[in-house]
């Protein structure tokens, strides 16, 4: 308690000790530190004074163990290195393309126009790209979505082929047309660090977010715009009845919404793959 009488160190007077710098018992223990780190000092300099070629040896020896520090402050943590053990493959369950899907930490070169353009056609026109059309003209035609087009296999191959033009028309726009005129890079990178939670969210941030061809983050106009305007153009080929801003504007949130889910299957991918396939692991790099 005698402490907090005591005015703070910035109010005593210039050139008044502190009343614990009075106390003989200090001051002769503040001599007798000084005197001891002097001893010290001067025994280590005798000491540590070798031969030129001890000295070098000493150098290199500091200089190698200054490496070894380095190189296990650089090397990849257990869970990093799982990480680059995991690659992304081109297809996933050897089927959906997975073409443009980066393994965690790969470094790529821009894209070229022709990139972007062979993407956006390997998704439209792979041999496996009729079955998410299959998937949603079933769910369509089961819910009536579109009454005009009826039940029955006519009902069905109505869907099916709208279902097909919608998918290729977004995947010309967010692909190949908006992202050459935006220059974004419309690969997917994985993050591959983390809990479940955080890569989730940074998958379907994706659909916001995406890289430029310079590597800078920016608003994804390519999905977001890509997307909007694929909706307008499916008004050119549905019934008049469905031409109305409502229906617009949930084929585009759809069709931004199944490329949110896309992004988190591309995420988690690897681990799947690796966990029920086992499949190899190259070595690092």
């Amino acid at each position: 308690m005698q402490l907090l009488t005591h005015p703070p160190r910035s109010v005593l007077s210039p050139g008044k000790r502190h009343p614990v710098m009075r106390r003989p018992g200090f001051r002769a223990f503040l001599m007798l530190t000084c005197a001891m780190v002097l001893s010290l000092g001067i025994r280590a300099q005798e000491v540590n004074a070798p031969a030129a070629d001890n000295d070098s040896s000493s150098r290199d020896g500091a200089i190698n163990i200054t490496d070894s520090a380095q190189s296990l402050a650089d090397a990849p943590t257990s869970s990093q290195a799982a990480v680059q053990r995991q690659p992304q493959t081109k297809r996933i369950l050897g089927v959906i393309p997975n073409f443009r899907a980066v393994s965690t930490d790969d470094k790529l070169p821009p894209q070229t126009i022709k990139d972007k353009f062979v993407d956006a056609t390997q998704d439209s026109f792979d041999y496996s790209s009729v079955l998410l059309p299959g998937v949603i003209a079933a769910y369509s035609m089961a819910t009536d979505a579109t009454p005009e087009f009826h039940q029955g296999a006519a009902g069905y191959a109505r869907y099916l082929w709208h279902a097909a033009a919608d998918q290729t028309i977004e995947n010309y726009m967010v692909e190949f047309v908006t992202p050459v005129i935006t220059k974004e890079d419309t690969r997917y990178y994985t993050l591959g660090r983390g809990g479940f939670l955080k890569r989730t969210g940074y998958a379907l941030s994706r659909a916001v977010i995406t890289r430029s061809d310079s590597g800078k983050e920016e608003f994804n106009l390519s999905e977001v715009v890509g997307a909007g305007a694929a909706a307008g153009l499916s008004n050119l080929y549905y019934p008049s009845g469905e031409r109305t801003l409502s229906k617009t504007a949930g084929q585009w949130g759809l069709d931004v919404g199944i490329d949110g889910a896309a992004f988190v299957f591309r995420e988690f991918w690897p681990d799947v793959n690796h966990a029920l396939f086992h499949a190899a692991k190259p070595s690092l790099r």
